[in-house]
């Protein structure tokens, strides 16, 4: 057998045939409606027609892909994450886009909803009609979600949400929002329709990483909510925590793609570009670069791969999320870095996409559980010592 540059480990053997339809599916979707504009996007910091995107993400099943029924695909837990890979392979934003409307936003319903809360917003929001955003992370409190000042108080038979939620993808653009405060009875989520008075959500501007990706501020004026708005199936911090997990197992495999793109293009670029009379691919110091970029990056693949192996089997612990997680998006931006020194000075380019995606993971490094934050989980599990406090 060849040695195949593009998979040197052969963990393509690794795929069923629906697997690799899903994978291409999504790869082909993706270099069709992305890859062509998502420069553009990027340096004007818009993602225009973000409502047609999510419409033609729920035509290929992307949308809440790993859950079952109410038009959601029933993907594997493998599937999910290589369409995580390919999306981000071509931008971090458009990735977060499908992780906060499956993972977070219709993960939380489908797992904590009453069945009329699933029917009212699950089969829309797979189609893509309905986005959704997910509001936990507060202007004062992102690591200690414990300490949220949101709140939401009984009011005769409604209850009466107030607070404000920040860095939260998708709020400006979402047609429902799943919003996690404080009561009397302890945390509790709520599912907020936008249009609700009292509910604004303005756009956050002047970012310098994830610039194809709508970003907002959430804000809570009294918000009056029936009775059935809360989700009842949950109280307390498992109820946000569940959902974070299951959005960074597809971040673990997501990250892979921005590197996989890096990785990819400076292979291209080392193999064309000339220096000294030869081409700088030809040069020791920089295939050791790419010898060792693509080290990380197939050992990064198959923990990803691993990882959904356990999540199909109902085998896979949050701690094991958070080892992906901390590793996999450490080494893709070691990835991306190294990828633009290949490129020189033509890697701060936007003709390239090495510092995009760099500029990128430098978002998903901090959300959904800065380094720190999995560093002291993996050190809790090994120890049994807490010291997060």
């Amino acid at each position: 057998m060849s040695f195949d540059p593009a998979d040197p480990l052969g963990l393509d053997d690794l795929l069923s045939p629906e697997d690799l339809a899903v994978r291409d599916t999504v790869r082909s979707w993706a270099a069709d409606r992305v890859l062509p504009h998502v420069a553009e996007w990027y340096e004007t910091g818009e993602l225009p027609g973000i409502r047609e995107l999510a419409r033609e993400l729920g035509d290929i099943g992307a949308l809440g892909m790993s859950l079952s029924g109410y038009g959601c695909a029933g993907a594997s837990a493998v599937q999910y994450g290589l369409a995580c890979l390919e999306l981000e392979a071509a931008d971090s934003g458009i990735r977060s886009l499908v992780s906060v409307q499956g993972s977070l936003a219709m993960y939380a319903i489908h797992r904590f909803g009453s069945e009329a809360q699933k029917q009212q917003w699950l089969p829309r929001m797979a189609a893509g009609e309905v986005i959704g955003c997910f509001g936990l992370t507060e202007p004062d409190h992102g690591s200690d979600p414990a300490s949220m000042r949101t709140y939401a108080k009984r009011d005769g038979g409604d209850w009466v949400l107030g607070g404000r939620k920040m860095w939260i993808t998708n709020g400006s653009v979402a047609g429902v929002a799943v919003v996690w405060a404080r009561t009397d009875d302890g945390i509790r989520g709520f599912v907020v329709p936008t249009d609700s008075p009292g509910f604004a959500a303005p756009e956050i501007k002047h970012k310098w990483s994830l610039r194809a990706s709508v970003t907002s501020e959430l804000v809570m004026d009294d918000v009056r909510l029936p009775a059935d708005a809360v989700l009842p199936q949950v109280t307390g911090l498992k109820g946000p925590l569940s959902c974070l997990s299951h959005a960074r197992y597809g971040i673990v495999w997501g990250s892979m793609g921005a590197a996989r793109t890096c990785f990819e293009t400076a292979v291209e670029y080392a193999k064309t570009r000339e220096q000294f009379g030869k081409p700088i691919g030809g040069f020791q110091l920089t295939q050791a670069k790419l010898a060792d970029m693509a080290v990380e990056l197939h050992k990064g693949i198959l923990l990803a791969h691993h990882l959904g192996r356990r999540m199909d089997a109902g085998r896979l612990r949050p701690e094991q999320i958070s080892f992906g997680k901390l590793n996999n998006v450490r080494e893709a931006i070691e990835i991306c870095r190294t990828a633009r020194t290949i490129l020189g000075a033509n890697g701060i380019s936007l003709e390239y996409p090495v510092m995009r995606h760099a500029t990128n993971l430098e978002s998903v490094l901090t959300y959904e559980g800065t380094v720190e934050m999995h560093q002291l989980v993996l050190g809790k599990a090994l120890t049994g010592l807490d010291a997060f406090r």
